[in-house]
């Protein structure tokens, strides 16, 4: 699917991998419809945007884990862009504490936002798309989705659930001319850790070094979208934490090692 001319709303799009997807989007010929919970971080996307291409970019706050402020926001999708080519399920947060020390409270947030947050929008967009005859749904799952790791064990789960759901969505979407992309980032240059939240629920506040020296963030955007166009089933991003996919695979004892002494940030 090229991505020029068509529509393509973007979760948790006010920074990170969602703010460089809209702009990738964007510079490619796509209306971006940007939605987070900060609509002042959004409008400030949408000021950069507008000297180029006004009427491209529109802004809709919504938070994923609110079913009434996604059902609104769905209203005004419908009333504004008419109809959405693109789903990308972007929002979510991540974490920062050991199982133990990590509140159910905090376990269950990250459930709602990452996982249920991702359900609520595609289940609000997807028979639009079935009655199109097509359409596109990418969810930003994790490299954690493929394994656990320290320090994200309720992230990892939700990221896990990510992976089940959505590939069982594309099997049932198939014969609806419906493309479902999971997307599986590792460490990428973003804030991801600064937001991450606490087992009190706190936010962390810092950069991990390895977050720091992670791939640039827009070309993450633009791996993402070549992955859109050429219609990709998974999509792997990172560096050496891509290893770890074939060595888990291929001699099981050597990753758990790995993964029980590596450093968590």
């Amino acid at each position: 699917m090229k991505v020029e001319g068509k529509v393509a709303w973007i979760t948790g799009a006010s920074s990170g991998i969602g703010a460089a997807l809209a702009a990738e989007l964007f510079d490619r010929g796509a209306t971006v419809i940007l939605s987070a919970r900060s609509a002042a971080k959004l409008e400030e996307i949408k000021v950069r945007f507008g000297e180029k291409a006004p009427g491209r970019c529109i802004v809709l706050p919504c938070d994923v884990t609110s079913r009434s402020s996604v059902q609104e926001a769905l209203d005004q999708v419908k009333q504004l862009a008419g109809r959405v080519d693109i789903l990308i399920n972007n929002a979510g947060v991540s974490q920062r504490s050991y199982a133990l020390n990590t509140s159910l409270e905090v376990d269950r947030e990250l459930f709602e936002v990452n996982f249920f947050g991702a359900v609520t929008v595609t289940k609000g967009i997807a028979p639009g798309m079935v009655s199109q005859g097509s359409g596109h749904i990418v969810v930003i799952s994790s490299m954690a989705g493929k394994y656990g790791f320290r320090m994200r064990s309720a992230y990892s789960a939700s990221k896990h659930a990510l992976q089940g759901y959505f590939e069982t969505l594309r099997a049932e979407l198939y014969q609806d001319n419906i493309q479902v992309t999971i997307v599986c980032p590792g460490r990428i240059k973003t804030d991801i850790s600064v937001h991450s939240l606490m087992g009190d629920g706190q936010t962390y506040g810092k950069m991990d070094k390895g977050q720091a020296q992670g791939v640039p963030v827009e070309k993450c955007a633009r791996i993402i979208v070549r992955g859109i166009e050429h219609n990709r089933k998974e999509i792997f991003i990172g560096k050496r934490e891509l290893l770890l996919l074939i060595i888990k695979r291929v001699c099981p004892q050597l990753y758990y090692r790995i993964v029980s002494h590596a450093s968590p940030t």
